[in-house]
């Protein structure tokens, strides 16, 4: 891969190795019995999708630590896209969103495909949280064997365990603050143990110690990832809301049906009045929104300026992200494509 970085030929490179990967996976599940093969279809269908971020930073990782393009390492740049497809693939069971990337979530299409069998709903359900598990061991797998020597991979192994328990955690952290008064604070430790540290930072620093970066680098990549990743989710809370269902890929309405902990909620249930507050209660967590409700609750949004806030604390993180690598010593390529991807992953339509 050449040194100028060009995004859609590294995603087809990440799409070609998780999907002779998949490939494999899925023939063998449907060795052990013909009834498996829709499972083995979503398995397949559940990484399918995506820009392939995780998979860049991890690449980026490596490369800051003068390391050449290397096939063994694309391979462990791509298993941070499997753990990001379990994430989505939980994250929609427990939500229970019915659309992603204009497609129905995996739990849907399973129930689609077990139409008329008793119990179809919760046997759907249940084949989607396994098959988000096993996501998550795949993804081990395809790490342990990309073929990086053994010394490469011992170095980055422990901080596995890290991403796994942040990620766990912030998704915790996002059940039990949901429904519950909103918070700027709570919603940012959301965002930060959700999906920043997983989006970014971890995949940073997991190519970095793959890579053998000394410490100094190490914690400069993970003084950009942390603000970076927070922005990154800001965006996707602005579109999840703003965004158009065509280029998104979701539901407008899903964060207002759950009553997520978003910061844009946050940043609006702070300025509203007393009235504004008792209009929100009533509309937030019901199950039977319409589009009328998404524009009212928009239109109290744009005049109580949550948007303009949420742009500042996205263009506060940006700008705090890309001053960090001005002062690392990495090869210049390395420090361009940090800087092309810190822009790419935050201005965005979905």
């Amino acid at each position: 891969m050449s040194d100028v970085w060009d995004a859609a030929a590294f995603k087809a490179r990440v799409d070609d190795v998780l999907g002779a990967f998949l490939k494999e996976e899925g023939e063998h599940l449907a060795e052990i019995d013909d009834v498996l093969q829709p499972v083995a279809e979503q398995l397949q269908r559940a990484a399918g999708y995506g820009k392939r971020l995780r998979a860049a930073f991890c690449y980026w990782g490596w490369r800051t630590a003068g390391q050449p393009d290397s096939d063994a390492l694309m391979r462990a740049a791509a298993s941070m896209e499997l753990v990001h497809a379990a994430a989505i693939v939980h994250d929609d069971l427990i939500d229970d969103s019915r659309l992603r990337h204009n497609q129905p979530t995996v739990h849907l299409a399973l129930q689609e495909s077990l139409a008329g069998r008793p119990g179809d709903r919760a046997a759907a359900r249940d084949l989607a949280l396994l098959i988000g598990d096993h996501l998550i061991a795949l993804a081990g797998q395809l790490f342990a064997t990309c073929g990086l020597p053994a010394a490469y991979l011992a170095r980055a192994r422990p901080l596995w365990a890290d991403l796994a328990r942040e990620l766990i955690a912030g998704e915790c952290l996002e059940i039990l603050h949901t429904g519950a008064r909103p918070d700027t604070e709570a919603s940012l430790k959301v965002i930060r143990y959700k999906t920043a540290k997983y989006t970014v930072e971890h995949p940073l620093l997991i190519g970095s110690l793959l890579a053998g970066a000394a410490p100094d680098l190490r914690a400069g990549l993970s003084a950009y990832g942390l603000p970076l990743g927070e922005a990154f989710q800001l965006r996707d809370d602005l579109l999840g809301l703003f965004g158009e269902p065509e280029h998104t890929g979701k539901a407008s309405l899903d964060d207002i049906r759950s009553h997520r902990p978003t910061a844009l909620l946050a940043k609006t249930w702070q300025a509203a009045l007393p009235a504004q507050r008792a209009e929100l209660t009533e509309v937030l967590g019901r199950r039977d929104l319409e589009e009328r409700h998404l524009a009212r609750v928009r239109e109290l949004m744009v005049a109580l300026k949550a948007p303009e806030q949420v742009e500042e604390m996205i263009d506060t993180r940006v700008k705090e992200a890309t001053r960090v690598l001005d002062g690392l010593d990495m090869p210049a390529h390395a420090r361009r494509a940090l800087s092309n991807l810190a822009h790419s992953a935050t201005d965005r339509r979905y």
